[in-house]
């Protein structure tokens, strides 16, 4: 039987305690892997007693998880302003600016500590695969609702299957960024941009 999931701190000391925790094991991931991090090995590079840590997380996958969402939560951040910039300007400008949704959102899970292994567990491990899903399905539902606006005669579940295809070929491209070094990203965003727009224009 699963635990229950510890809500996330309020108080400004428990927020930080909570934000440290979780950067100091995005560093150990990007050293170790997933396999090798526990959460002892968080305490102490954190300088923190295990029921510290348990009074946030109830264990590593709980921290998995944590870490999964805050990088979705950045990187829906950067949808919402693109959206906001674009929106209002039609159509065109949003097929213009797929480009720069797609640089802007790898530029956060570059910057992201641990990044290509949150990428992993959240791939890898059954129980986060959710963590994932959510977050595409929600991508998808935001920019079908900037689109449909300019696009009433389009079925709105078959622009949903379509843009949902669109999404998992973003990240996916940005996933591939974090380990390839045989291709620039201004080349793979450039490439991956032109289709994207390429099935939009259809």
């Amino acid at each position: 039987m699963s635990q229950p999931k510890r809500a996330q701190p309020k108080q400004e000391r428990a927020q930080a305690t909570y934000e440290r925790l979780l950067d100091v094991a995005g560093a150990l991931l990007g050293e170790v892997g997933l396999d090798r991090i526990s959460t002892n090995m968080i305490c102490a590079r954190a300088g923190l007693t295990p029921p510290a840590l348990y009074r946030y997380f109830n264990n590593k996958y709980a921290v998995l998880e944590a870490l999964g969402r805050r990088l979705m939560a950045r990187q829906n951040a950067v949808l919402e302003q693109w959206i906001a910039r674009h929106v209002d300007h039609g159509i065109a400008a949003l097929r213009a600016g797929v480009g720069e949704l797609l640089r802007d959102t790898a530029a956060v899970t570059q910057s992201e500590p641990g990044a290509v292994w949150i990428l992993r567990a959240l791939h890898a491990t059954p129980q986060l695969v959710h963590v994932r899903l959510e977050s595409h399905r929600y991508v998808t539902d935001r920019l079908v609702e900037a689109y449909i606006r300019y696009l009433p005669d389009v079925d709105r579940d078959e622009l949903w299957q379509r843009l949902r295809l669109s999404v998992e070929l973003g990240f996916a491209a940005d996933e591939m960024l974090q380990e390839e070094t045989r291709i620039s990203p201004e080349m793979a965003m450039k490439h991956v941009a032109a289709l994207l727009r390429f099935d939009l224009d259809r």
